[in-house]
């Protein structure tokens, strides 16, 4: 079912860009707290990695997921969020 593998990371106001911490991946893979069965097929895989099956839209997973960072603080102002599928 995970046969994609996504690089989450933060990319603070000098560029520079961090791995996600696994646990604030893992908040947001949570059905209960995104309630979109679309990011169901989600697995918080290590620091910065997120993996998903075919269905995941990485342009909804991205914007879902900064949106979730945000709400949650773990983006702060002149941060983004980067997700990127691994080749």
């Amino acid at each position: 079912m995970f046969v994609r593998r996504f690089s989450v990371q933060r990319v603070d106001s000098s560029g520079a860009r961090h791995p996600c911490p696994i646990q604030q991946i893992d908040s947001f893979a949570m059905r209960n707290f995104t309630n979109e069965a679309v990011f169901d097929d989600t697995f918080p895989a290590a620091d910065g990695v997120l993996e998903a099956g075919h269905r995941v839209p990485v342009d909804r997973l991205h914007a879902a997921m900064e949106d979730w960072f945000r709400r949650k603080g773990y983006l702060k102002a002149g941060e983004r969020l980067e997700v990127a599928e691994q080749r």
